[in-house]
């Protein structure tokens, strides 16, 4: 009876250069992911021909330096930027998660148009998967609750973010304000709390002089939907764009 033939050179040649194959196709693959986040920041930057951070300065600075934004450019760079970011969560295939959606990372061209910007903390969605376990990341005040708890990075949790840019649009102020700091309070708990009671009168810009009432009740009620504390009760980006662009056809936008 012929015993069993151990493997022989061939074999272990054939194994060896597997395991290099498999080595290189890694290493391409990671090298590739990092090329594509640059050339996306590269490509987005290189669509505008002036780039501006107006939406954060005309939150930030001294009052007299402020650039004060009517209620017509807000709802416009509210859906510009919901559109922006649909596309990276449904469009682009695989699809993104930004992770550090604020208002310094959205950028106004010379005509207003909103861009979001800035993917040194954006990660890759397979086809399949509904997560990233990762570190977490991104700037205080804008970070979905869940995300602090899991360390897993969701499509849901850049709605989240979302919906704190949306409160910036309409109240003037930032998660980051100092008052919120001194008083131990959040920009998200403060609305919440007066809206609950539908006084969001109480809350909205002083320096917006003429908006639609009914465009910022739906608006305030977008950002609040957006802000849900459980991610699964949140809309998804798609849905926020459709619902920002079902105001403007609504004709609830134009200042009065």
């Amino acid at each position: 009876m012929q015993g069993k033939k151990s493997p022989g050179p061939t074999t272990e040649r054939v194994t060896m250069a597997n395991g290099r194959v498999l080595g290189s196709y890694i290493t391409i693959c990671v090298i590739a992911f990092i090329i594509s986040k640059i050339v996306i920041a590269i490509l987005l930057y290189k669509r505008w021909s002036r780039k501006q951070k107006v939406f954060q300065d005309s939150f930030s600075g001294k009052h007299n330096e402020r650039i004060i934004l009517g209620w017509d450019t807000r709802y416009k760079i509210a859906v510009g930027a919901a559109r922006g970011l649909a596309y990276l969560h449904h469009n682009c295939i695989p699809h993104i998660i930004h992770r550090d959606i604020k208002s310094s990372n959205i950028l106004l061209d010379k005509d207003m148009e909103a861009h979001v910007s800035d993917f040194g903390l954006a990660t890759l969605l397979g086809q399949n998967q509904t997560h990233v376990s990762t570190f977490v990341a991104g700037t205080f005040g804008y970070l979905a609750p869940e995300y602090f708890d899991t360390g897993r990075a969701t499509a849901k949790g850049d709605v989240y973010s979302f919906g704190v840019v949306l409160l910036e649009l309409l109240t003037g102020k930032r998660p980051t304000d100092e008052t919120f700091i001194e008083e131990g309070k959040k920009l998200v708990t403060w609305v919440k709390a007066v809206v609950e009671y539908k006084r969001e009168e109480l809350v909205i810009d002083s320096s917006l002089e003429h908006f639609p009432d009914n465009g910022v009740e739906e608006v305030f009620s977008i950002a609040m939907r957006c802000l849900e504390t459980d991610p699964s009760l949140r809309p998804t980006m798609a849905e926020v764009l459709k619902m920002l662009e079902q105001i403007g056809s609504d004709k609830n936008v134009s200042d009065i």
